[in-house]
C-alpha cells in the first residue's frame, strides 16, 4: 500500500530541523509555501475541535523590534521572515462553544439542534465543570499541539523554525493589542531560513536512543 509521503522523507526532514539561532533576515518565505503552512495550522487538531486559539502572524519588523526587548533579547524574533504568536483564550465560555456548534452544523450540513448533546457535554466539561478552573492551562497545552504541527510542516517544506518560551507574555499582550480580547500569548515560533553562518546548523542532534524513550508493552 502506498503512503502519502515516503517514511524516510519524514525522518530526514526532522533530522534537518533544529532550533535556529540565527536567521537570514534577507530571505522571505515563498507565498505558496506560506499559504500551505497557514493551512496546516488551521488543520491542527484540538480537544473537542474547539480550537481555543488565534495565530498572529507578525511580519512588521517595527513591531518585532519592539518585541525583541521583551524576548530576552533573542534576535530571531526580528530576523526571521515571520513571527507566529500562538495566543489562547484565557477562559472558554458558552459563546465559544456555540460558535463551534454553529460552524460544525454548517460544515457537516446538520441542524444545530442535533448537536445539543455535544454542546451540553462541552459546557459541562469546560465551562461549568472542573476543567473551567484550569481553562487557561488547558488552552495553553492545546497550543503546543499547534506548535508541533507548525514545526513539522515547516521541516517537511524546507522552512526553518525556532520555538520560544523566553518572553514576557504581558508585554506581548500589550504590544499586540490582546488586552481585553480574552486572549493571551502562550508560545512563539520564529519561521524563516537559517543564516549560512549559524554555527548550530551543523551540530549533531542529541536525542536518547529510541530503546530508552519508547517502551512497548
Amino acid at each position: 500500500m502506498s503512503t502519502p509521503i515516503e517514511p524516510t522523507r519524514i525522518v530526514e526532514a526532522l533530522q534537518w530541523r533544529y532550533a535556529v539561532k540565527k536567521f537570514d533576515s534577507t530571505r522571505e518565505i515563498d507565498p505558496a509555501i506560506w499559504e500551505t503552512i497557514e493551512e496546516a495550522l488551521v488543520l491542527t487538531p484540538s480537544s473537542y475541535g474547539l480550537q481555543p486559539w488565534k495565530f498572529l502572524v507578525i511580519s512588521d519588523r517595527i513591531i518585532r523590534a519592539e518585541l525583541v526587548k521583551h524576548s530576552w533579547g533573542q534576535k530571531q524574533v526580528l530576523d526571521c521572515a515571520k513571527l507566529v504568536v500562538l495566543a489562547v483564550r484565557r477562559q472558554m465560555t458558552a459563546v465559544e462553544i456555540d460558535q463551534h456548534i454553529v460552524r460544525t452544523a454548517e460544515v457537516r450540513g446538520v441542524p444545530v439542534e442535533r448537536l445539543e448533546g455535544f454542546r451540553k457535554m462541552m459546557i459541562g466539561d469546560i465551562v461549568s465543570g472542573a476543567r473551567s478552573d484550569t481553562s487557561l492551562e488547558w488552552a495553553s497545552m492545546q497550543s503546543y499541539i499547534a506548535l508541533g504541527n507548525l514545526m513539522t510542516t515547516c521541516a517537511l517544506l524546507g522552512v526553518d523554525t525556532c520555538p520560544m518560551e523566553g518572553f514576557e507574555p504581558a508585554k506581548y499582550d500589550e504590544i499586540l493589542g490582546l488586552e481585553g480580547t480574552g486572549l493571551t500569548t502562550a508560545v512563539l515560533c520564529c519561521v524563516g531560513h537559517r543564516a549560512t553562518d549559524d554555527g548550530y546548523a551543523g551540530s549533531p542532534k542529541v536525542r536518547f536512543l529510541r530503546s530508552v524513550v519508547v517502551e512497548h508493552r
